[in-house]
């Protein structure tokens, strides 16, 4: 098995509490980082980009190195979010996917909306009745 860089552990914190907080999530190592999962399907996955690899995400992001949070999205958030400028990227390789560049002027609050809007976007609609709110969340897109 290839010796990947690890995710640092102040961002598995932060991303571990939004995540755990959630029905019936489970946490998992992915082929690179970590990945959350609720039904089965994941809907985040966070990594450490290194010497420009991962090429996809590398070349996604115009990094060379860093950490990267990939969430589904959907409707007009999609697209806003789709065409946000950094530390957003759309990454190529599925439709309602989003990445954001996580670094020292991350919004942390920002990554949890995201977040729970990503396990919404994902999860099966009796666990969506599970979170306070999740029908009626609403972001303002960036602009």
């Amino acid at each position: 098995m290839a010796d990947y860089a690890e995710v640092p552990d102040e961002v598995l914190e932060r991303l571990r509490a939004v995540c755990a907080a959630l029905p019936e999530v489970a946490e998992e190592r992915a082929w690179r980082g970590i990945r959350w999962r609720v039904a089965q399907r994941a809907f985040a996955h966070v990594l450490e980009i290194e010497d420009g690899r991962p090429p996809s995400y590398a070349d996604a992001t115009g990094m060379a190195d860093g950490s990267v949070l990939t969430f589904r999205s959907e409707g007009p958030e999609l697209a806003a979010l789709s065409n946000a400028p950094h530390p957003f990227f759309k990454p190529r390789w599925s439709a309602n996917v989003v990445g954001l560049v996580l670094d020292d002027d991350t919004d942390w609050g920002e990554v949890g909306e995201l977040l729970v809007e990503s396990y919404l976007v994902t999860a099966p609609r009796r666990l969506k009745a599970l979170v306070p709110g999740g029908d009626a969340m609403i972001r303002t897109p960036p602009r």
